[in-house]
């Protein structure tokens, strides 16, 4: 009897209600696995209807069309002779389940419910599926009159079981299970269970990979076996990218690793393993054996099926591997790309406009859109088909075929620099020169007739006319004419997006990109739709100390001499006068904070889950040698002060990749009012007297101030 088993697991860009393409990338992935030698297929959570379908999942639309391709998929002969392993929302006594849906040759196998939902962050799983909450326990689910008729089968198992076949056992976990405290792995490894199969919907994070593959091989190294990850990839119609990183696992090492960013909609990987590797790895472990004696055994689905061949002794095995990570820059550079290339094709329109002022923030986007194009210009050279296809659409040129990243950069995004009587010369020039190292399409334009104009007005109707605070006005006066320098920019990218290709005689319409980090947004240090109100916002979930080692990165990456004058500038909005011609305003003397320190809030608030006292009590200890506790206090209230008094612009925040997990966005991520006392007076009155008691102590008592 063989003992050599080939599986397969894939990445997929699944679209949310894209029910036509999902199943024709579902059936190419099987088709790869089978040609690959492959007898068994896994592929990522929800990948019939698409994961990000959100309150769509109420719908019976959903899960009628949801059991319309599982049909398909039983009926094509591409799935014959390989267990197909897939994933659907089902209903089963009136209660939706999360599930995959496990098949071979026109016979459903099992249809295992997710038992551990995701909850948190950007996750609300609750809020559509239940779990199953039955260890070991399966019912009969009555099949679908559309399902019955293919399968003649008029029940199948529902619930937590394994599948027996002939030379081994296979079990399911579904991605937050394998995150969770008592994975179902254990159990079902110590049951016997020599390969376990994960289907995820694993969202990108900067820096989150290494804790995937951390989960993975650890589970494998306790308990040996075999473990297949898969994932979706991608955007699917919202701010999260998929990163795919596919991996196949077993005995603590990782024997096939997929690319965690690719502008390939379908990527398999494939591994042959001996599973007596899996015997030996267990038999040696007495701790683990010990507890196998006597756990609880699972229902077994018999499989009158093999993964191995009969005769197999000469059939090559996978090797193992070392993971390849990629640096925070590296991620940054490749996640929004790919989340900008798909927000691209999707929305068939005609490219990106970019107002491109000159700072760090519209540099980055402006290199991503370049790295985007550096991208698909790789894809189209590797021979991607379904990528060349889609740049001829968007280009409106049937025979095009991009050569080079600047010529691509000039056929999609249009930058343009809106100058007004308030912007140095400095400025200019460093978005004229990076737009000509990148390749776009540039257009310089003043504003101040519009400014003017509209002004005019506001003194027509009331007899005033405001001043800068530099010509003698007052903050109000100085606010209002800062904000209809920035509202006047949006009203013209909007303009821009919609008739600058008319003017040049090309088709199409033009995305309209934003450019204000995470750091920005969570102070709120923004106007209210001015040009960071856009159609999407590819940094919005990078932090201002990520971007500019991004903007470092790319300087080399991609040689733009440009980016090394935008990097040495003072960040500065510029919407206040000029001293002499110079720049007198910059963004951490308005906000009166550092980048830095913002990024430590962030974190602090949102991801250590801190109130104001909570973070006043952990930064007396992280700053101690820096600040006195009264500055601590200061800053503290500063910091909470200015964030509540603009949360409310997170209600109009245009969507952004979520990149990082302190992000502030009001829409899907950060469930918070935006309606505060400012004055925050109770808390901030539990810091005032802690201050008061520390500056009362004995000097030395507090730890080195000074």
């Amino acid at each position: 009897m063989g003992r050599k088993v080939t599986v397969a697991t894939c990445a997929l860009n699944q679209w949310a209600l894209d029910f036509e393409g999902n199943l024709q990338r579902i059936l190419k992935s099987i088709e790869i696995a089978k040609n690959r030698g492959a007898r068994y297929r896994l592929g990522p959570e929800l990948e019939i209807c698409g994961y990000g379908c959100w309150d769509h999942y109420y719908e019976s639309d959903t899960l009628l069309h949801s059991f319309q391709v599982l049909a398909a998929l039983l009926e094509s002969p591409v799935t014959q002779d390989i267990i197909c392993d897939v994933g659907m929302p089902v209903m089963h006594r009136n209660v939706r389940y999360n599930c995959r849906v496990i098949f071979l040759n026109r016979k459903i196998l099992l249809i295992r419910p997710k038992m551990a939902l995701a909850n948190e962050a950007n996750y609300h799983e609750l809020r559509w599926f239940t779990p199953w909450s039955r260890s070991r326990h399966t019912e009969e689910y009555f099949l679908p009159r559309i399902i019955r008729d293919l399968t003649t089968q008029e029940t199948v198992p529902f619930g937590d079981a394994v599948l027996a076949t002939w030379d081994t056992c296979i079990g399911s976990e579904i991605c937050e299970e394998l995150w969770t405290p008592h994975s179902p792995h254990i159990d079902m490894g110590l049951d016997g269970v020599e390969i376990v199969t994960n289907a995820s919907s694993s969202h990108h994070v900067l820096r989150k990979a290494n804790t995937r593959v951390d989960l993975v091989t650890m589970a494998t190294a306790k308990n040996g076996g075999i473990y297949l990850l898969a994932n979706q990839k991608g955007c699917d119609g919202d701010r999260l990218y998929y990163d795919g990183c596919a991996m196949i696992a077993m005995n603590g090492s990782v024997f096939a690793q997929g690319s965690q960013f690719s502008l390939d909609d379908v990527e398999v990987l494939t591994a042959t393993l001996d599973l007596e590797d899996v015997r030996s790895y267990r038999a040696e472990i007495s701790s683990r054996n010990l507890a196998a004696s006597r756990a609880s055994p699972y229902s077994r689905v018999k499989v009158d099926f093999a993964l191995s061949c009969h005769e197999d002794l000469l059939a090559p095995i996978s090797e193992p591997i070392e993971w390849k990570y990629h640096s925070p820059e590296e991620e940054i550079s490749l996640g929004p790309a790919c989340w900008l290339w798909d927000f691209l094709r999707r929305s068939q329109q005609a490219g990106f406009l970019l107002p491109l002022s000159g700072g760090v923030d519209s540099a980055a986007t402006a290199c991503l859109v370049y790295s985007m194009c550096c991208q698909v210009c790789e894809a189209v050279r590797s021979g991607n088909q379904e990528v060349l296809a889609d740049v001829r659409t968007i280009v409106n040129q049937s025979s095009y075929t991009p050569q080079d990243p600047r010529d691509l950069c000039g056929h999609i995004l249009t930058t343009c620099y809106m100058a007004s009587e308030n912007s140095s010369q400095e400025t200019c020039s460093r978005a004229r020169e990076l737009a000509q190292q990148i390749g776009s399409h540039h257009i310089s334009l003043s504003i101040d007739p519009a400014v003017k104009a509209v002004m005019g007005i506001f003194s027509l109707v009331t007899g005033k006319s405001p001043l800068f605070a530099a010509r003698g006005g007052s903050s109000r006066e100085n606010l209002a004419l800062q904000n209809v320098q920035a509202r006047i920019r949006m009203v013209l990218a909007y303009l821009f997006a919609q008739l600058s290709l008319w003017s040049r005689g090309v088709r199409g319409g033009l995305l309209v990109l934003g450019s204000a980090n995470v750091d920005e947004s969570l102070l709120g240090y923004l106007t209210k739709y001015d040009c960071s109100s856009a159609d999407i916002n590819p940094i919005g979930g990078i932090s201002k100390t990520d971007l500019r080692a991004f903007v470092h990165f790319c300087t080399e990456r991609f040689q733009l001499p440009a980016l090394q004058s935008i990097l040495s500038a003072p960040p500065t909005a510029e919407l206040e006068p000029l001293a002499d011609g110079q720049v007198s305003q910059t963004d951490e003397e308005d906000m009166g904070m550092t980048y830095a320190e913002l990024s430590v809030y962030g974190k602090l608030r949102k991801v250590a889950k801190m109130g104001p006292y909570s973070m006043f009590c952990k930064l007396l200890g992280m700053w101690r040698h820096i600040w006195t506790p009264r500055q601590v206090a200061d800053r503290v209230k500063r910091f909470f002060s200015k964030y509540s008094m603009n949360r409310h612009k997170m209600t109009t925040l245009t969507p952004a990749y979520h990149a990082e997990n302190y992000s502030p966005d009001d829409n899907r991520f950060d469930l918070r009012p935006f309606l505060y006392n400012t004055g925050w007076p109770w808390q901030f009155r539990h810091i005032e007297n802690q201050v008061l008691q520390l500056e009362r102590a004995e000097p030395q008592s507090l730890d080195g101030v000074d």
